[in-house]
């Protein structure tokens, strides 16, 4: 349980940072970016948080044999991933404002500087 949570919060977050990249590399600010990202990605974020916690509901409910450990497990996963999308939706775009590089660089113009310097 511990590791599918771990993995549903962490993709996420990269959807999150990945797209405000890609917002970026389209011309927009870090942080209008990092906002658009978010706001674009909300809805999908909830609805996938929703459907995992809907189905391991049964699991948290359990009732006989072994159901003391499932229960564990649905806990888990059901308050992990509530807490951890609540996160997520605020850390990570505050976390790209603050993290993030003012000016973008494409691959191209990256590899170009480092050329520059190599040379000079």
């Amino acid at each position: 349980g511990l590791v599918m949570l771990v993995g549903l919060i962490t993709k996420n977050g990269i959807l999150i940072v990945e797209f405000a990249n890609q917002l970026r590399e389209s011309g927009l600010e870090r942080g209008a970016a990092v906002v658009e990202a978010a706001t674009l990605r909300l809805r999908p974020i909830l609805m996938t948080t929703l459907a995992t916690i809907l189905g391991a509901i049964p699991l948290a409910l359990a009732v006989g044999a072994g159901a003391e450990s499932r229960q564990q497990i649905g806990w888990v996963i059901v308050g992990g991933l509530l807490l951890g999308t609540l996160l997520t939706l605020s850390v990570v775009p505050v976390a790209y404002t603050l993290l993030a590089r003012k000016v973008h660089h494409s691959p191209e113009q990256m590899a170009e500087q480092a050329e520059q310097a190599l040379v000079h």
